[in-house]
């Protein structure tokens, strides 16, 4: 049932294209990795102080700077994943370790979107053990799929 939708992806003008142009291939690759560098590198630190580092910088402002950023990164990442998956998709679709990549970023962006629906935006009405469970998710989240991602490169 899926396979004729990642063999139909596979054939699209973009990913034909992708598959034979090699600056249009690595400029893609590189905004996909720039992405990835924005997402992780945002919440890195923002985690690290959910966690109760930098006790001293208002959580808030970091909050306000790093989510967006990440925000942005994780749009920028995932349309350019997207892309570079429609090159190969038949074969990305099934390894286990793209199969886990997925899952760990459906549930860091869910718990994302989550917390910051019942806390507010800038996660004023979150306790600090919400904040604590939260950011050791994330961070496994996000840097399994960092792993994950880098994984794939190998096995492929």
């Amino acid at each position: 049932m899926i396979e004729p939708l990642l063999a139909g992806l596979e054939t699209t003008a973009a990913a034909q294209w992708l598959r034979g142009a090699r600056w249009g291939y690595a400029a893609v690759n590189g905004t996909h990795v720039l992405g990835v560098a924005m997402l992780v590198g945002a919440i890195l630190p923002l985690d690290l102080r959910l966690l109760g580092c930098w006790r001293g910088v208002d959580r808030q402002a970091l909050v306000r700077v790093l989510v967006p950023v990440a925000a942005a990164g994780l749009a920028l990442a995932a349309t350019a994943g997207l892309c570079l998956f429609a090159i190969r998709a038949r074969e990305y679709a099934g390894l286990d370790i793209f199969r886990v990549k997925l899952a760990l970023i459906a549930t860091g962006a869910s718990a994302a979107i989550l917390l910051h629906a019942r806390a507010g935006w800038l996660l004023r009405d979150a306790r600090p053990a919400t904040l604590r469970l939260h950011a050791v998710l994330s961070l496994t989240c996000w840097l399994g799929a960092l792993a994950c991602g880098r994984l794939i490169a190998f096995v492929t």
